[in-house]
């Protein structure tokens, strides 16, 4: 049904429906988002990597064969896009910037340094693992995720492979984690002892 939906929607946006472009953007925007923050770009990078790919999507919806793909075809678009903004600005990706999405409260000091630290060490374990892990881990974190058929065209991995991906990937992001915290040394201890 979703399928129909989608090529029903890139119809319709065809024949200048700006709704239907509402309902595509609102569809996928958290995908693309997640591709380019994958890349652990800046905001503004990211930003300009998910304008350039729906533009991309503009000039090319009447060539669109598939339109049950189209969360492949964009994420895969931008993949490219990202790509293409590494190599013009002639640098390596490490790392993440500073400027995360927080929801705003009234937190103590003692819980915003915590949560701090927390985010600090995430985002830093997170860098580490493998890119085509933060790529995944990032599109399935996204709210509602994408179906495993959009992250499949996009990532190129079979759909049956996701789930077992998924859970190595976290077991990555985990050691890290416990590299970073000292949850290592705890085990080591615990386990000499």
């Amino acid at each position: 049904m979703l399928q129909r939906e989608t090529a029903e929607l890139l119809a319709a946006a065809r024949a200048g429906e700006s709704d239907a472009w509402d309902q595509l953007v609102e569809r996928y925007a958290r995908l693309v988002w997640a591709v380019a923050r994958g890349f652990a770009l800046s905001a503004t990078d990211a930003a300009d990597v998910s304008q350039t790919t729906w533009l991309r999507l503009v000039e090319h919806l009447d060539k669109l064969r598939e339109p049950e793909h189209l969360g492949g075809w964009l994420a895969t678009t931008a993949r490219h896009e990202c790509l293409r903004l590494v190599r013009r600005n002639g640098r390596e990706v490490i790392g993440f910037d500073a400027e995360l999405d927080f929801e705003a409260g009234e937190p103590t000091p003692e819980a915003m340094v915590l949560e701090s630290e927390r985010d600090r060490v995430l985002w830093q374990s997170l860098g580490e693992i493998s890119q085509r892990c933060q790529v995944l881990l990032r599109a399935l974190a996204t709210a509602p995720p994408p179906s495993y058929q959009d992250i499949s065209a996009a990532l190129g991995m079979p759909v049956g492979s996701i789930g077992p991906t998924r859970a190595r990937c976290l077991d990555h992001l985990k050691r890290r984690v416990e590299l970073h915290t000292g949850g290592a040394k705890e085990q080591e201890t615990s386990g000499g002892a």
